[in-house]
């Protein structure tokens, strides 16, 4: 059915009931992502009243994907991804495969042939771009070892389910499809041939991506920058995040969010890679809550009655049986199981290329309808459930955070040895907790570092400070840093939770610690003290007192000091 509604119409009236019903569904302690979900079924063709033109919406929300994908580039170098490729590559291949054959065999089950459950299982197995970075970045874990792997993890995702794209119309040829739309001037496509044009697309763009655009995409900012104007400026950040996104879609046949994030990857080498991140803020928000709204769009609320148990059945498989599939996984590598339990919740909803290969499917009549709407069921109701997910998480990990075993753990090479008393506990050894170490060793304070990522305790050692790999909120790990003996400790982890968990154990153990944290909002402030910090730095507000002092010791405002009495 056609619905004249214009862009103007989708744009408001879905951000309108988007902002109603996420604003309701916070008041009642859900997650507003919930809120948006629902504000597409209110205005998608299956409910009465204002009906929004899908596939305009849709282009909408392929904007946000964009938008999202080109910030978490600007957060995300090279060397990041190169750091979690041993994990992510073989890590994201198994799960796709796990995926795919507990798909195939609930297809199975229901009497549908074999080309069918593999597209079905093919959309189960890949997760949500948005879902998982929004994740990522209400909890702070972007910049952490368990969201870059997350976050290398969905690129792999991705690339296979471009393969996948490529791949399906000569596959439904090969298998005896009668798709007309698979058909060339009555040749069929060779599968190899496909695979291989298709990997030496890839190829092409990520050499071009790494030649071309990392000297490019850099340089063309900064002279556009240099001509002082913040309106060219910000239409330059989004003329590259959206014109590489395209060039790379229609040259090399990437996704458009894959495109995106490298484009924002080349530029987080350029000094204005934190301004071209700011400025790109307010769209990419606005864009990826119509992302939702489509997500809403599509659901039929129909199929819950026509097909209760298809529908509970594939809820579980994207819920337990993928997500239990990558934790698994993770584990077999030697990471932690809070680590594990990060990444398998991230995974444990599917998006946007779900209903791209639940689309293609149908269309080369290689799925049924029944599979798509159940493809879109189960991923509506693993998005609502994803939100409940984390915050189960969230308070398993304040409660029980443990270290994977030591037999699975690779082994570190000692280190200086523990210091006996009088020392800093440092915890958490990143970009603050390194400079924050090296800063008080070298006005000759002992310290001790506590930091649950393994290759940040080795960069410890090899700087000369002792350190401790596990969680600081794990027992064993703070019976071994003796904080009785210590004068102080310094929690300079993005985690609140697990920092206020530390922070109560520390309390107790030695009432007379004296306990610092790090916070980046007034709400995690009260945590940390509420918990026993003594003092809590939010970031921001020291900034801007720094910025002041240096603003009242220039020339014009320096005579305004009051001198102190």
């Amino acid at each position: 059915m056609h619905h004249d509604t214009s862009l103007i119409d989708i744009i408001a009236v879905g951000l309108a009931v988007a902002f109603i019903l996420g604003t309701l569904a916070q008041k009642v302690k859900l997650s507003p992502l919930v809120g948006y979900l629902l504000a597409g079924v209110c205005v998608g063709p299956f409910t009465p009243g204002f009906v929004a033109d899908q596939t305009m919406a849709n282009q909408l929300s392929e904007l946000g994907v964009m938008l999202l994908m080109f910030g978490v580039g600007l957060h995300f170098s090279l060397e990041d991804l190169m750091e979690v490729k041993w994990i992510a590559v073989p890590g994201a291949l198994a799960q796709i495969v796990v995926a795919t054959l507990l798909g195939w065999a609930l297809a199975w089950s229901m009497g549908w042939p074999l080309i069918h459950g593999l597209v079905f299982g093919l959309a189960l197995s890949v997760a949500s771009t948005v879902v998982l970075l929004r994740a990522l970045e209400e909890r702070r874990l972007l910049d952490t070892q368990r969201g870059r792997i997350a976050v290398g993890w969905l690129i792999v995702e991705d690339l296979v389910m471009v393969l996948a794209l490529v791949l399906l119309p000569a596959l439904a040829d090969v298998l005896g499809s009668a798709a007309p739309a698979t058909a060339h001037d009555g040749q069929s496509p060779s599968l190899l041939a496909a695979l291989g044009v298709t990997l030496l697309k890839m190829v092409a763009f990520v050499a071009a991506m790494l030649v071309i655009g990392r000297r490019v995409i850099p340089w063309s900012l900064e002279k556009v920058a240099a001509t002082g104007s913040r309106e060219l400026f910000t239409l330059a950040v989004l003329g590259i995040a959206l014109g590489v996104a395209f060039v790379s879609a229609k040259l090399f046949g990437v996704s458009f969010a894959l495109g995106a994030f490298f484009a924002g990857m080349l530029l987080k080498e350029s000094e204005l890679s934190h301004k071209a991140a700011s400025d790109s803020l307010p769209l990419r928000d606005a864009f990826a809550v119509l992302f939702f709204v489509s997500v809403g769009m599509l659901f039929d609320p129909m199929i819950l009655i026509a097909h209760p148990w298809q529908v509970l059945a594939t809820f579980l498989t994207i819920t337990v049986g993928k997500s239990l599939a990558a934790f698994l996984i993770v584990r077999a590598f030697g990471h932690p199981t809070g680590t594990a339990l990060t990444i398998s919740t991230s995974l444990a909803q599917i998006g946007e290329f779900s209903f791209i290969l639940a689309g293609l499917g149908v269309q080369l009549a290689i799925l049924p309808e029944t599979g798509r709407d159940l493809i879109l069921a189960g991923a509506l109701l693993s998005i609502v459930a994803n939100p409940f997910l984390f915050s189960w998480l969230d308070r398993w990990q304040a409660r029980q955070i443990q270290d994977a075993p030591a037999a699975v753990e690779p082994e570190l090479p000692p280190g200086p040895p523990l210091p006996a008393e009088g020392h800093a506990i440092v915890i958490g050894y990143g970009r603050v907790g390194s400079a924050l170490a090296q800063l008080l060793r070298s006005r000759s304070v002992p310290v001790l570092v506590i930091d649950d990522n393994g290759e940040h305790v080795a960069k410890a050692h090899a700087a000369g400070i002792p350190g401790i790999r596990g969680s600081a909120a794990a027992d064993r790990v703070l019976a071994e840093a003796r904080p009785e003996h210590a004068k102080i400790a310094i929690l300079a982890i993005p985690q609140p939770l697990e920092a206020g968990e530390a922070l109560a154990k520390l309390r107790a153990i030695n009432p007379s610690l004296t306990l610092l944290a790090r916070a980046h909002s007034d709400a995690e402030v009260k945590h940390l003290l509420d918990h026993g910090a003594d003092g809590a730095v939010l970031a921001e507000r020291e900034l801007a007192y720094s910025l002041a002092e240096m603003v009242m010791s220039t020339p014009p405002y320096r005579a305004l000091r009051v001198p102190a009495s």
